[in-house]
């Protein structure tokens, strides 16, 4: 018995000593960091789009620590995969490392902490306030939430996550206008339609767990914003979707639409589900229907005045959180 007590009194002191060692160095110093955080792409070309929001962000914060993680496990996989290939990256020397080597939010955020970053911004690529972006929030509710016996060893000083392009609820930053300069961004979009000749169609992502109805504010405004083109929104998933997006377009008698991702990448579902050859890819359902498809393979993470948009959300989280970023 008195073997035992020697036991579990030398394992707690051995744990207490093992956790006050690994704390110590934070102190009450305050050292921030802004974490990128996107689904993802397993595509080298598509890259671009959320490394022009990583670069805007160091931009205008170049004193401060710009990092990045993907949000997706199977995408992560891929990229794990790739980074002990010699080959692949013998054959990609563009790839950043960050890219190579990319973490999910948990290990990203348990990095930054173990070097010292202790007062950080999550900002999501997210397009709204859905699934991926509630999730985000959930895994970095869970660890702001990590309290410590003194405040001074608590992990993180402040934990904050930047909203979505079209803004979430509450009171603090109005929603609305985040649509309203969604779609002041989107000016070039409609330009390109012009010149097309023909009206406007977006396909986001969606989703089918709850529709929110963002996306058919943000038509609306895009309508009477810019009423020389009529612009149509629909999901990949959930509602609205192809079919309603096919049901205005043939009662409104169209003929031709420029075709473009209401996403921040161009990737899997815009070269596949929006203009891939497939029967059931949206450029060949609008065909099918007599309607002309003039697809576009650009994702919003390339248009500066998105990401800008990213930055501005970025500066909001830090200033409501309290965190100084220079």
């Amino acid at each position: 018995m008195r073997i035992i007590q020697t036991l579990i009194v030398t394992t707690i002191l051995l744990t207490a000593s093992l956790c006050a060692a690994g704390n110590n160095h934070y102190g009450s110093t305050t050292k921030p960091a802004i974490v990128i955080a996107s689904f993802g792409t397993t595509q080298p070309e598509a890259l671009a789009a959320i490394l022009n929001i990583r670069d805007k962000a160091q931009k205008a914060f170049p004193e401060t620590r710009v990092a990045l993680t993907f949000t997706s496990n199977i995408i992560r996989t891929i990229w794990q995969e790739r980074a002990v290939d010699p080959a692949y990256s013998a054959a990609h020397p563009e790839i950043p490392a960050d890219v190579l080597h990319v973490k999910g939010i948990l290990a990203t955020l348990g990095l930054l902490q173990d070097q010292g970053y202790n007062a950080l911004v999550v900002q999501p690529t997210h397009i709204a306030h859905a699934e991926q972006f509630i999730d985000l929030c959930s895994y970095v509710e869970g660890l702001a939430a990590i309290d410590t016996v003194k405040a001074k060893y608590r992990p993180f000083h402040a934990l904050a996550v930047g909203r979505p392009l079209t803004g979430t609820h509450g009171i603090e930053h109005d929603y609305n206008e985040d649509i309203n300069t969604l779609a002041r961004a989107l000016a070039a979009d409609v330009e390109l339609a012009v010149a097309n000749d023909s009206e406007l169609v977006y396909m986001a992502h969606g989703n089918d767990h709850y529709s929110t109805g963002v996306f058919n504010q943000l038509q609306e405004v895009m309508r009477r914003m810019y009423p020389q083109v009529t612009t149509y929104i629909g999901g990949v998933e959930g509602f609205p979707g192809f079919t309603e997006v096919i049901r205005e377009l043939e009662r409104d008698s169209v003929t031709k639409v420029t075709l473009k991702p209401l996403m921040i990448v161009a990737g899997d579902h815009a070269f596949n589900d929006m203009a891939g050859d497939d029967e059931d890819s949206w450029a060949s359902r609008l065909s099918a229907r007599g309607i002309t498809p003039l697809p576009v393979l650009e994702g919003l993470g390339k248009n500066d005045l998105v990401t800008s948009i990213f930055v501005e959300h970025i500066g909001d989280a830090a200033a409501d959180s309290g965190v100084t970023l220079r």
